[in-house]
């Protein structure tokens, strides 16, 4: 699909929009990006209830939040580069506006159809803003946060969708509407959000008449030995995310026995918070050893989320979480750099789709899998297979990873001269 595009003639200087400074569109893009990626996990703790008043099946529920992950990949393959060529701000405000419908089609929810619109409308949002919010938030750092933007732009996306269920949680057992108020406000910040990204100083100069095409997904050859490796340990650590930000409100529910919604918020909280914490830790040291690390915090991770699954205990569950989120972030950044290392600059593009997809993909089919299986077996052996399925995954991995290291350190030792 090829999409034709003629820039606006426009001049920053001369425009008659006051422009933020430097600073403040630093701060203020930050800031909205953490509301997009908060909007992306809000519905968390309210599954269950949805779940009560529309009397669906538990894979039903699995899919209304997989979809989401439908409506990412859709905006990273179809959208991938097109804010390299029309600008930062049009491709911010189309996020933003996705992320706007979202949320008033959530106030509106009722049948399972426009819960699944509503979800394929923040994914369009989120995969939108993954690129083109990291970018802009770099692009838009004062001097004295330039080193450190890049862990700006991560805490921004992986704190948002860490304090999404969080917050949803408690407004779910504590305020009115507990279907609707998260989504009221919602709305209302990401509208104040627009103004901000309608005042901040565009960083990209658009193209004109330029043709927009979809990213290429693609692996080159020489690379896809380590990728495939890296994606392994990246479709392991999603399948974790899917597994709390779908299913920890039954966890919380069914199996610890505690029907209060802000600590299934609590729950996915805890995992989606220390992967984001670990990101910011992992990107100091050396990728490959942190990406093999994060395959053993994957291993340890769940097994302790599956003993909480087996004995229903909150506490084994919790510190499961943590655990596993700070084996889930490095799988995620580490992965990603580890396999960038070995490509040209112009197929790294491509290359990070590729890797995008095979998140996003394990991001939704385990899930999936996962409720079905619960309406066979019951949630408790569900959820023990799926942890151990995800430990295997991450064995695997880390056994993969090291051998290539290995191989690896032996050329480099064999091509040093004597």
């Amino acid at each position: 699909m090829i999409i034709g595009y003629t820039s606006p003639l426009h001049a920053e200087r001369s425009s008659p929009v006051p422009r933020l400074s430097q600073a403040a569109a630093f701060a203020g893009l930050a800031v909205t990006f953490t509301v997009v990626m908060l909007g992306a996990t809000l519905p968390t703790p309210m599954y269950a209830l949805y779940q009560q008043e529309l009397r669906f099946s538990p894979i039903t529920q699995t899919v209304i939040f997989s979809v989401y992950a439908v409506g990412v990949l859709a905006a990273l393959v179809l959208t991938g580069r097109w804010s390299d060529l029309v600008g930062r701000r049009p491709m911010l405000l189309a996020g933003l506006g996705f992320a706007l419908v979202s949320s008033v089609v959530f106030l509106l929810a009722g049948p399972v159809w426009v819960l699944l619109l509503g979800r394929l409308l923040s994914g369009l949002s989120a995969g939108i803003f993954a690129g083109t919010a990291t970018a802009a938030v770099v692009e838009a750092a004062p001097e004295s946060w330039r080193t450190r933007a890049s862990a700006v732009a991560t805490a921004a996306n992986i704190g948002g969708l860490g304090l999404g269920p969080l917050l949803a949680g408690i407004f779910v057992q504590y305020l009115p509407a507990p279907l609707h108020l998260s989504f009221a406000v919602h709305a209302v910040a990401v509208a104040l959000c627009v103004l901000i990204v309608w005042s901040a100083p565009e960083t990209v100069t658009p193209t004109p008449g330029v043709r927009l095409r979809p990213q290429p997904v693609r692996v080159p050859a020489a690379v896809r030995p380590v990728f495939v490796s890296a994606a392994t340990a990246g479709f392991a650590g999603f399948a974790v995310t899917g597994l709390f930000a779908a299913i920890s409100p039954r966890l919380v529910s069914e199996i610890v026995g505690n029907p209060n919604h802000a600590v299934a918020g609590l729950v996915a909280f805890l995992l989606l918070g220390s992967s984001a914490a670990s990101q910011l830790v992992a990107n100091r040291f050396d990728a490959g050893v942190m990406l093999r690390l994060g395959c053993v915090g994957l291993v340890v991770g769940m097994a302790l989320v599956g003993l909480s699954v087996a004995t229903g205990s909150m506490a084994l569950l919790a510190t499961g979480a943590v655990v596993a989120g700070v084996g889930q972030g490095p799988t995620l950044s580490s992965g990603l750099k580890t396999v960038n290392a070995r490509v040209d600059p112009d197929q790294r593009a491509e290359v990070t789709s590729s890797y995008f997809v095979v998140l996003y993909v394990a991001l939704s089919l385990p899930v999936i899998g996962l409720g079905a299986a619960s309406q066979s077996w019951g949630l408790r052996t569900s959820g023990i297979a799926f942890c151990a399925g995800v430990a295997v995954l991450a064995v695997v991995s880390l056994v993969a990873l090291t051998l290539l290291a290995r191989r690896s350190a032996r050329k480099e030792a064999a091509a040093t001269p004597r």
